[in-house]
Parts: C-alpha cells; sequence; structure tokens
C-alpha cells in the first residue's frame, strides 16, 4: 500500500468518493454484470416483498424500497445456485423505489443494491457493492457471517481511525442472508386471544431455544424452535405452573456481533435485531424459505388454545450494523443519514443504547418502519403484546427523553397498537435515560425499584421498611398519577440479564469467565448473598437456608400487588453456575435443564411456584385493579391496607423510619374497589403477611380485632414440605414465633 494512498483516505470525500484505496487495498476486479430483468411499475404500498396476481391475471410480487437520498436501486434475485439477476426499480414515488416483477413467486430469495454517494464526513454511506437486506423481508434464508465483504469500508484498512471513510468494492452477496418473498393469506379465524386483563397476568420470560432445547418430552428435531414451544409437552409445564403469558426474548432475526464471532461464540440472547419482520429463521424446524412464518404463527396458534398470550420482547432502539465500523447489512446502506442518529460529525453515530447506533425515531419513515412491524407482528402473527428493550431511547425527540415524543404519541392513538400489552423497559445508557414511574398511561414498566428493594430486604441490607411498603403495595409512589394503575409495575426480581434466582442467593459475584472478555463484562451491583459460601456447596445448612430464601423471593414476589414476572427455570431451580451476563452463552449455561425436576428439593420449589400462582388467581385481593386507600371505610375501622409492627400494632411514622426486618401486611378482601362483570361488589378472604428477614426468629403478635379473630395458615416458607403447613389455625392476639428469614401468609378465618 503506497503512502499516497494513506493520504487520500485522510483527505477527505472528494478523495474517497470513486473508491481507489478500496482498489488499491483489494485488488477488486470487475466482474460481467449479472442479467437484467424487466420490471413493471407496480406499487409503492405496502412496502416490502408482496407477493399477489398483477395485471393481465399474471402472478408476481410487488417490491417497494424506502431510500431517500438514493441514486438508484437494483432489486437482485437469486437461484438455488446462487446466481444472481437484476431488476432495476425505475419508478420513485415519495422516496419509494417500486416495482412489479411478474414470475417471481413465493420462496424467491432477494436483496437490494442501492446506489448514491459514499461521502461519510456527511453521512452517505451508499455502495451498490453491498447486498443489503429489505427492512420489511418476512423471512429470511441464510446466516450471519461477519468476513470483510460484508463492510461497506475497508474493514482492515491500517489507519483504523480513517477506515470507515475508505469504500470497500468487493460484492458481499455471497457472503450474507437473503430476504424470502412469503405468501401469506392467514386470516386467523380460527384463533381464540386469550385477552388477559392487565391484573390478572403472570408473565413468564422464556427464550425459544433454551426453553425447549433439553426437554425430554419434545422429539428431538423440535427442540430449539417455535414448534418445540408449541409441543403439548412445553405448553403443559406452562399450563401446570399456571403462567398467563410468555415473553419471548427477541425473535426478529438478529445477527452476531464480529467479537463474538472472532472467540468462536455467538449472540445466544437476539438483542441485535436486523429484520423487525422475519422471525429468527435459526429457531425453525420446518425450513428457513418462508416456513419459519407458519411454524411461528402454529405456536402462537397452540399457545393461544391453552390460553397463554405472547409477548414479543423487540429491540427497535439499534441494530446489528453498529457504529462507523459496523457491518452493512441493511439500513446503512439503504439511506444511513435517514434511519440512524448521527453526531454533529455525521460520520459519527449518536449511541444511546451501548451498541454503536441508535435508530433516528423521530424520521417519519422510521417510526414507519417501527409501528409497520408491530401492527404485523399482531395482525398478521398474533401476537398479544410487546416488552421494548431500552424503551427511552425510543422516547427520545431530538435528545431528551420526551414524554410527549413521537412514537409515544404514535402508538396512543394507534387502533391496533394502543390495544395490545406495552411493557417498557424505561431507561436507556444516554443522558437522562433512567425514566422508571415516567411512561404514560397505556404502558407498563419493569420495574427494577422492586427488583432492587426486595433482594436488599432479603439480604437484610434496607436501612428500614419503608420502600418495602411502596414496592408490596404497586409502588404508588411511582405510579399514582395520570390515571395508571398498580399493574403498571412489572414486578420482577430476576430477568434473563443479571444471575438466575438459584444463582441470586449462591454467588455474591460474577463468574463470567466463560463470556471470554476477563470478567469483566456484567453488573457488580447483584446485591445477592451466598448464605456464607460462594457457589455450590454440600454444606446441608447453606443449602437449606438457600432453598429457603428461594422460596422467600417467590413467595414476595407472587404476593405483591403489580404484575409478577418470572423467568423460565427460577421455579426449578436453574443456574447459571454464577455467570451473570449469558448472553453469548448458547450452551447448557443457558438452557433449561429439566432433569433438576426429578430432585424432590426442586419438585417441592415447582410445587409451591404453582400454588401461590393459583392462589392468585383465585383470590382479586392479590390481583388489585386500583391503588390501596389506606382509609377506613367503615364504622370498625378497617381499612384496606394496614402495616403491622412485629408487636402486632399498626406501623407509626417513627416505625417507618426505624431500623426493622420484620413487616405486616393486612390485605381487606372486604374493600375491593370496583365491581365484577355483572356489577355486584367484589369480595375476598382477607390475608395477614408476614416477612421477616432477620438472622434470628422473633416473636409477632398476630393483629385483633377489627383485623380478625382467627387466622389460618396458608403458605410458611420455613417449612421445608410445604403440604404440612396449611390448615394450621392461630387466635388473634396469639404471639407467634417466625424463624429467621421466612414468608408467613395468614388467611382471616370465619
Amino acid at each position: 500500500m503506497s503512502s499516497a494512498a494513506e493520504q487520500e483516505a485522510v483527505a477527505g470525500p472528494q478523495a474517497t468518493g470513486n473508491g481507489r484505496q478500496a482498489a488499491a487495498v483489494n485488488g477488486a476486479r470487475r466482474a460481467a454484470p449479472p442479467p437484467t430483468l424487466p420490471a413493471w411499475p407496480g406499487a409503492p404500498t405496502p412496502l416490502g416483498a408482496r407477493f399477489r396476481v398483477g395485471p393481465d391475471g399474471v402472478a408476481g410480487t410487488n417490491f417497494a424500497l424506502w431510500a431517500g437520498g438514493a441514486e438508484g436501486v437494483e432489486l437482485c434475485l437469486f437461484d438455488e445456485a446462487g446466481k444472481e439477476s437484476r431488476v432495476r426499480l425505475a419508478e420513485l414515488t415519495h422516496e419509494i423505489w417500486h416495482g412489479f416483477v411478474p414470475g417471481v413467486l413465493p420462496g424467491q430469495r432477494y436483496g437490494y443494491r442501492v446506489h448514491g454517494r459514499w461521502d461519510p464526513w456527511t453521512g452517505a454511506r451508499w455502495n451498490p457493492a453491498k447486498l443489503l437486506l429489505d427492512p420489511y423481508a418476512r423471512a429470511v434464508d441464510g446466516d450471519f457471517g461477519l468476513p470483510p465483504e460484508v463492510y461497506g469500508h475497508v474493514r482492515d484498512w491500517p489507519q483504523q481511525h480513517v477506515a470507515d471513510t475508505v469504500r470497500d468494492d468487493r460484492d458481499s452477496a455471497p457472503h450474507v442472508p437473503k430476504g424470502v418473498v412469503v405468501h401469506d393469506d392467514d386470516d386467523w379465524a380460527d384463533d381464540r386471544r386469550p385477552k388477559t386483563p392487565w391484573a390478572d397476568s403472570v408473565i413468564y420470560e422464556l427464550h425459544v431455544k433454551g426453553f425447549t432445547r433439553l426437554h425430554p418430552g419434545i422429539p428431538e428435531e423440535l427442540r430449539g424452535t417455535y414448534a418445540g414451544l408449541a409441543h403439548p409437552a412445553a405448553i403443559e409445564h406452562l399450563v401446570n405452573l399456571g403462567v398467563t403469558a410468555v415473553e419471548l426474548l427477541p425473535v426478529h432475526q438478529f445477527a452476531h456481533e464480529d467479537h463474538l464471532l472472532r472467540r468462536g461464540l455467538k449472540n445466544y440472547w437476539g438483542y441485535n435485531s436486523i429484520g423487525y419482520f422475519a422471525p429468527h429463521a435459526a429457531y425453525a424446524a420446518s425450513g428457513t424459505r418462508g416456513q419459519q412464518v407458519g411454524e411461528f404463527k402454529r405456536m402462537v396458534r397452540a399457545l393461544h388454545a391453552a390460553g397463554i398470550e405472547v409477548v414479543l420482547d423487540v429491540v427497535y432502539n439499534h441494530t446489528a450494523e453498529a457504529g462507523e465500523l459496523g457491518p452493512a447489512l441493511s439500513l446503512k446502506g439503504i439511506d444511513n443519514r435517514g434511519y440512524y442518529r448521527l453526531q454533529d460529525d455525521a460520520r459519527r453515530y449518536a449511541d444511546y443504547t451501548g451498541c454503536g447506533n441508535t435508530l433516528h425515531v423521530v424520521q417519519p419513515q422510521v417510526l414507519r418502519l417501527i409501528t409497520d412491524s408491530l401492527r404485523y407482528w399482531v395482525t398478521e402473527m398474533g401476537v398479544d403484546g410487546f416488552r421494548f428493550d431500552l424503551a427511552a431511547a425510543l422516547a427520545r425527540s431530538m435528545h431528551d427523553v420526551d414524554m410527549l415524543s413521537p412514537f409515544l404519541a404514535v402508538i396512543a392513538q394507534d387502533p391496533v397498537l394502543r390495544r395490545v400489552k406495552l411493557i417498557a423497559e424505561p431507561w436507556d445508557v444516554g443522558s437522562g435515560g433512567y425514566q422508571v414511574g415516567a411512561f404514560p398511561p397505556l404502558w407498563t414498566e419493569w420495574n427494577d425499584r422492586y427488583r432492587n428493594a426486595v433482594r436488599d430486604f432479603w439480604r437484610h441490607a434496607l436501612p428500614d421498611v419503608r420502600e418495602m411498603g411502596y414496592r408490596l403495595s404497586g409502588s404508588s409512589d411511582l405510579y399514582a398519577w395520570g390515571g395508571r394503575r398498580p399493574y403498571a409495575s412489572v414486578n420482577f426480581i430476576t430477568a434473563h440479564d443479571g444471575f438466575t434466582l438459584r444463582d441470586l442467593v449462591s454467588y455474591e459475584r460474577k463468574h463470567n469467565e466463560a463470556n471470554g472478555e476477563g470478567n469483566r463484562d456484567g453488573t457488580d451491583d447483584n446485591r445477592a448473598s451466598n448464605g456464607g459460601t460462594e457457589g455450590e456447596t454440600d454444606d446441608e445448612g447453606v443449602r437449606a437456608l438457600r432453598r429457603r430464601q428461594l422460596r422467600n423471593l417467590l413467595t414476595t414476589l407472587l404476593l405483591s400487588t403489580g404484575v409478577p414476572m418470572l423467568v423460565a427455570g427460577d421455579e426449578l431451580g436453574r443456574t447459571q453456575r454464577g455467570n451473570n451476563n449469558a448472553y453469548c452463552q448458547d450452551n447448557e449455561i443457558s438452557w433449561l435443564d429439566w432433569g433438576l425436576l426429578e430432585d424432590p428439593g426442586w419438585q417441592a420449589l415447582f410445587a409451591l411456584t404453582s400454588r401461590l400462582i393459583a392462589l392468585r388467581h383465585r383470590h382479586p385481593v392479590l390481583r388489585r385493579r386500583a391503588f390501596f386507600s389506606g382509609r377506613a371505610q367503615t364504622a370498625d375501622g378497617l381499612r384496606d391496607l394496614a402495616w403491622f409492627t412485629s408487636r402486632g400494632t399498626e406501623m407509626t411514622e417513627q416505625d417507618w423510619y426505624a431500623p426493622a426486618a420484620t413487616l405486616g401486611m393486612y390485605l381487606s378482601g372486604r374493600d375491593i374497589p370496583g365491581r365484577d362483570e355483572r356489577g355486584e361488589q367484589i369480595l375476598d378472604d382477607s390475608f395477614l403477611a408476614v416477612l421477616h428477614a432477620g438472622e434470628g426468629p422473633v416473636n409477632f403478635t398476630l393483629p385483633g380485632p377489627p383485623w380478625a379473630e382467627r387466622y389460618e395458615v396458608v403458605v410458611d416458607t420455613s417449612r421445608e414440605e410445604q403440604g404440612e403447613a396449611p390448615g394450621v389455625e392461630h387466635r388473634a392476639g396469639t404471639e407467634i414465633t417466625m424463624p429467621a428469614r421466612a414468608v408467613l401468609l395468614l388467611r382471616v378465618a370465619g
């Protein structure tokens, strides 16, 4: 390489606009152009590839691609041998390039080459040598590897600080997946959506592959797939557990990051989307030439038939194309400036996500892409809601998070999307990105304040019980405004990101060495307690304490007001061996070990979890649709919610600020606001929950009238065999002994 070439790379856009540097590096040779096919004008809507009958009854496919600022678009069709034919889309309507190609049938693989200026200094990164995935492709065939040819710039340019300015003219088509034309005429007439009210929901976060990969009741060829999750053996577990919705980790087509591929790893979680309409092809058992679409739909139907809703974890905040040194797979080569937020130095990307880029949701075409995708998954794929990864990034206007942003405004008025479940992860990594409690009505939120408080309480790290009082009763301090309800809080103790529940009581430090990043990745703020020994142990005392803490955590979660979210396997004692960032562990570290159900100890944990969920379903006092008032409704002074000290007296202001490890919560079934479907008053049992996180036992006096005269034990987490606990009665005023670290749930008898 000559020093003159190096100088050109630094000189500016005029020096790099013709790709001379790429030729110098790559020895690029121009092959004979592929054959060109004719196209009819077609239509600019809908976007994407739509098979239909055209003029004169001729079957074919209409292709439409928004590419603002581009100078030309070529549609590229690939036969079974990979031979490419091109179609010039000559029609341009409102920045949409379109054409109808006769004879193109479902199953056809395709991509685009987009022509325009190469001027990274102004954000222009068009490069027709790169085959680009249609953002509206409904199926994707092939895997994303990341050889140098898939980068728009010369990835290995010696001067890395200017490498992104040097255009790479090598053809990427042999190295990238292709979109697939899909024919979709399914009207969902036989589907019955569960439509579970928010207050009645219990969410179960799972990974399609990880949940099914080792399940012995699922045929080997279906494990790790949508068909595997639809199998009766998988659904039986969900039904027996009692959850009402599965929240699937990302199933949009995603790609693996270069730094993982170099270490022989893959992106397991899937938070690296590149196709917002396509079910991830690797999770399909039936094929990747469009069959994955039907397989996904059959999975949704099977779950619906069992009364289980399907919520998708979606990643619209960034894409797999990363920053200026990332690959050119789709949007970057279609219109980089139109799709991504750029800095004042337009070579650089504004990164509010920690993943290299941020979609520019304020732009109409980006907002259209996202909302079209959301509507597609609801109306044509049958899903019931979405959990939005880093939702604060979507709510940013030009820079700041804005709860009147275009994205939130469009969702609020959309007749399809405003009716489905909407869950925000209410933060991003940018300035001002932490927005817990700030999202508007219609939205629920992952409540990390709940997670932190419950973890800290059970490791006896809270200075007092004020925070626990708010979290147990629906987090009114965060959500009691603007018509929001207690179910705006999605309560969770664990999620895919972090320790499993078993690891939370077995490890205090992360053990992420298998990720190949020197254990630097993953959070150090685990709020965990290992019982005195780090990791697995044969010490029966430590093991017994850990099992009790698991029961305490699950019982707390399922008795709290709000929407509980469990993570797949926590009810079985799943472990990741201390890895709190298993995003790249597509192996037994992440897959659910169904052999745990053969252990009587873990069987008992599953039985307790399912019993608690059933208890929640039976008792509306545990599923309140309105916040507690804390005020007496009748002359006897009984209130809908009351708090008690271990002395059996109501909490005073001073008590809330005093150091304490014990809290009593009384829930009245007589004062539930609202009426049932027939307009009748809702009445239920009343309950007293006593939570004690202290390291030693404490005496607790059961409150007397008007609260109760007798109490019946429903759950006692200090009892190893839960079947023995229910039915034991205590008279009001009795002083009972609460063992160290335990939850006692009592029903008011009589």
